[in-house]
């Protein structure tokens, strides 16, 4: 028995002692998307300011595919050392759980909660020479054209997909969606007119809109964006109920010892709170966030559900 206590003793020497000495080797955020995107954007951006703080490498590995279920799948499978996290939307953590069969992680207990890092409302967005000049005008055309206007996404999962679908149960109306590999690429096609609209997250299409490549027809938010004062919010439009953030948070492969978890969450939460990166992000559209693990946890719930109830009412499925 005494034998049984000192194992234990040591263990717990060991998990604290790893834990005062973290990070003592290189780091890798993992983001589960292609570079350029908003999630990739957080994680490049936080990065250096650890490395800086903490005087270790943190290296940003991009694991794209499969709706980020690859990267995601990645990160819960790695040693909860404190050595690797997921850098991701919301998409693989209250999304994609609900659209995808054979999931290899369950969001609710593979991972240990760091923060949500930052959230932003999605805007919608037309082609600058689209006949539609507010969200009355596309309304109008989805009903005298069910099933033909086409709104492009970043992927099946993603929130501009999911929140094109909750602004059609909210109007009555249907549209046709256009998955893409990435935001780039359905920017790209919307401006070039292949595709008709797109609720795009506001940060990644502001400088589209202010250089006059896209229009600006509502925001997703309870209120407007400073950044897009001019521009109503949808329910200002009439229509109710579609308040939809997207955001980014950063967990961990689920065993993280607690005192190193707090560690990493204190760390996260100072790089985001750096006065360069809060400028930075404030000024494309994000609100910061950087909250606390069980603070994430409570969010986590509420958004899995809320998303479920919405891909269920839709009958929604990516397969």
């Amino acid at each position: 028995m005494k034998k049984c206590f000192a194992a234990i003793a040591l263990g717990l020497a060991a998990f604290a002692a790893g834990a005062q000495n973290w990070p003592d080797k290189a780091v890798t955020l993992v983001v589960p998307f292609p570079p350029g995107g908003s999630t990739d954007q957080v994680a490049r951006a936080i990065s250096p300011r650890l490395t800086e703080k903490l005087k270790q490498s943190f290296l940003v590995d991009n694991k794209a595919g499969a709706t980020g279920t690859i990267g995601a799948t990645f990160v819960k499978r790695a040693p909860p050392d404190g050595a690797t996290f997921l850098v991701t939307s919301l998409g693989p953590l209250v999304i994609v759980p609900h659209l995808m069969k054979g999931l290899l992680y369950d969001p609710l207990k593979d991972f240990d909660l760091i923060t949500v890092a930052v959230a932003s409302p999605n805007v919608l967005v037309v082609p600058a020479d689209s006949p539609h000049k507010s969200v009355a005008d596309v309304i109008a055309y989805l009903k005298a054209n069910p099933g033909k206007m086409t709104f492009a996404s970043a992927g099946n999962g993603s929130s501009d997909h999911l929140t094109a679908e909750l602004f059609w149960q909210q109007t009555g109306t249907t549209g046709i969606h256009v998955p893409y590999k990435g935001g780039s690429p359905a920017h790209t096609d919307l401006m070039g007119g292949q595709v008709n609209a797109s609720f795009q997250n506001i940060n990644s299409v502001m400088q589209y809109i202010k250089s006059g490549k896209m229009r600006a027809l509502a925001v997703t938010s309870p209120k407007r964006s400073p950044v897009l004062p001019d521009v109503p919010t949808l329910a200002e439009a009439g229509v109710k109920n579609v308040e939809v953030a997207s955001w980014q948070a950063i967990v961990a492969p689920k065993g993280l010892p607690p005192a190193l978890r707090d560690k990493a969450n204190a760390a996260f939460v100072e790089a985001l709170n750096d006065p360069k990166v809060k400028d930075q992000f404030t000024s494309i559209g994000f609100e910061m966030v950087a909250n606390t693990p069980a603070q994430f946890a409570e969010f986590q719930q509420k958004e899995y559900a809320r998303w479920k109830k919405v891909i269920e009412t839709g009958k929604i499925t990516i397969d």
